[in-house]
């Protein structure tokens, strides 16, 4: 007998954001009624959904559309040694 069932695994994930960005972010979870993760899961899904990863933020969902350009970086930003800055002070 065939299963119709899709089983997916989930893999926790580390990211850095600015606390502010995360406390708005946390807010319109809230009001949205969903979690966190299935924003970031959604929006993720939505910007990969092209194998050419061109999709323009029409083709977004309009709640991720309000969370766009709610960030900016600095240009030269390094990501990576923020990050390892960050996983050595958590693990000291």
């Amino acid at each position: 007998m065939q299963s119709n069932h899709t089983y997916s695994m989930t893999t926790k994930l580390t990211l850095t954001i600015e606390q502010s960005t995360i406390r708005k972010a946390k807010i319109f979870a809230e009001k949205s009624g969903k979690s966190l993760s299935a924003l970031v899961q959604t929006y993720l899904d939505s910007i990969s959904k092209n194998e050419n990863g061109d999709t323009t933020l029409d083709e977004l969902n309009p709640d991720l559309r309000k969370l766009f350009g709610a960030v900016s970086l600095p240009k030269n930003l390094d990501e990576k040694k923020i990050i390892r800055q960050r996983m050595l002070s958590k693990h000291q």
